[in-house]
C-alpha cells in the first residue's frame, strides 16, 4: 500500500493510463515513469516554432481524464514540480472539487464522491505542464473510459483562450461554453503566441472537428508580427489550409475582446484592434461571397465588450467573472447561430 493510501486508511488499486482515457490532448507522451499529454503532436513538438510554440504546447489547458467509475475517491499521482499544480473534479458535469497541489506536492486526492457509477472528468492544469504517474480508484472498484460521443470543438486563440487566470482549470471559458453547448473540447490557445503559424493551421487541419473556432488578432497587434499588408492574407491562407480536410465544418472566426488600451493605439506597423476587427470581418465576407458557408464571424466587442471593462484587470486579460462572462456569450451566439450546435443544444 502506498503512503497516500494508507493515509486515506484503504486499498487503492491503479487504472491503466492509456490514451483512450485522455480527452482534450493532441497527442500522449509516455515513459516508464510518467505520461504527459501535449496540445502538439509531441514528436513534431521541435517544428512549432518558437520553442514548442513557447512552451504553452505542454501546457494542458483543457486536457481531462475522462472515465466511468463507481470508486468513492480518485488519487491522482504525479511527478513534483517547482512550481503550484490544479486539477478539479467533475462529476456528472458538476465541479465537486478542486485540488492545490503546492510545489513540490505529488499526489492530489479527491474524497466522498457521490455513489454509484458516474462520469469522473479530472481537469488538469491550464497553467503548467503536468506528468502523471498513476491514478488511483478505490480497490474493487470498476473503471472504464468514457464513450460518450459528442461533437469535436478544437478552439485556437492566445492566453485569452488558454484562461490561466480562470477559477480553476474546469472554468476556462472554453470549457464552459464547451459544457453548456454538450461538446468534447480541444483547446489550441496558447499564452502569448497565436500568430496564425502554419504548423498550428496544419494540425488544426488533421485533427477530427466536427465544430472549429478561430480567435486571431491581440498578439498579432502587440508583436506587431503582421502589418496591414500581411494580416489578411495570412489569415486567408490559415483558413484555407484548414478547409483543405475540413470543407464542410463550422468555423466560427472571432475578432479580439475589448482592450482599452489597444482599441486606438497603433503599434509598430500601424495596426490597432479596431482596424483588425474591421480587416478580419472583411476576409469572412470575402470567403462567404466565394461560397463558403459554413464560416460564421462573431465580433469581438459582441463576446465582450467595453460594458466588461471593469473584468479586465491588467486591461487585457478577464478575471474569473470575466471569462464565465464570456463562456454564457458565446455558448448563446454559438447556439443560436451556428445551426449544429442549434440542433445539439436543443436535442439534449
Amino acid at each position: 500500500m502506498d503512503k497516500c493510501s494508507e493515509r486515506l486508511g484503504m486499498t487503492m488499486q491503479s487504472i491503466d493510463l492509456n490514451e483512450s482515457l485522455f480527452k482534450g490532448a493532441v497527442s500522449i507522451q509516455a515513459t516508464e515513469g510518467w505520461v504527459k499529454p501535449w496540445r502538439v503532436p509531441y514528436r513534431d513538438a521541435e517544428l512549432f516554432q518558437p520553442g514548442h510554440i513557447n512552451g504553452k504546447a505542454e501546457i494542458p489547458a483543457g486536457v481531462r481524464l475522462s472515465f466511468h467509475t463507481d470508486s468513492s475517491r480518485v488519487q491522482v499521482r504525479v511527478v513534483p514540480e517547482a512550481y503550484e499544480i490544479a486539477m478539479d473534479c467533475v462529476v456528472n458535469g458538476v465541479l465537486v472539487h478542486t485540488a492545490l497541489m503546492e510545489a513540490g506536492s505529488e499526489w492530489a486526492s479527491f474524497e466522498s464522491l457521490p455513489s454509484g457509477t458516474k462520469l469522473v472528468e479530472i481537469y488538469l492544469s491550464q497553467k503548467q505542464p503536468v506528468r502523471i504517474r498513476e491514478v488511483n480508484i478505490d480497490s474493487g472498484a470498476t473503471c472504464s473510459a468514457s464513450s460518450e460521443e459528442k461533437f469535436r470543438w478544437v478552439a485556437y486563440g492566445s492566453s485569452i483562450t488558454q484562461c490561466a487566470e480562470a477559477a480553476s482549470p474546469s472554468q476556462t471559458w472554453p470549457a464552459l461554453a464547451a459544457a453548456e453547448l454538450g461538446l468534447d473540447l480541444t483547446c489550441l490557445g496558447y499564452g502569448g503566441n497565436c500568430h496564425m503559424e502554419p504548423m498550428v493551421a496544419r494540425m488544426i487541419r488533421d485533427l477530427p472537428a466536427d465544430f472549429i473556432s478561430v480567435c486571431v488578432g491581440i498578439n498579432i497587434m502587440g508583436g506587431s508580427s503582421y502589418s496591414e499588408r500581411t494580416f489578411r492574407p495570412a489569415l486567408i491562407g490559415f483558413l484555407q489550409i484548414i478547409r483543405e480536410k475540413h470543407p464542410d465544418t463550422p468555423i466560427a472566426v472571432i475578432s479580439p475582446i475589448y482592450s482599452p488600451d489597444r482599441e486606438t493605439n497603433e503599434n509598430k506597423v500601424g495596426l490597432n484592434l479596431q482596424k483588425m476587427r474591421e480587416q478580419i470581418e472583411d476576409v469572412v465576407t470575402l470567403l462567404k461571397r466565394r461560397g463558403d458557408d459554413k464560416l460564421y464571424y462573431l465580433h469581438g466587442l459582441h463576446l465582450f465588450g467595453e460594458t466588461y471593462g471593469s473584468y479586465l484587470p491588467d486591461r487585457l486579460h478577464p478575471n474569473a467573472e470575466g471569462y464565465r462572462i464570456m463562456a454564457t456569450r458565446f455558448a448563446e451566439w454559438a447556439g443560436s447561430t451556428v445551426p449544429l450546435l442549434n440542433h445539439n443544444r436543443h436535442s439534449r
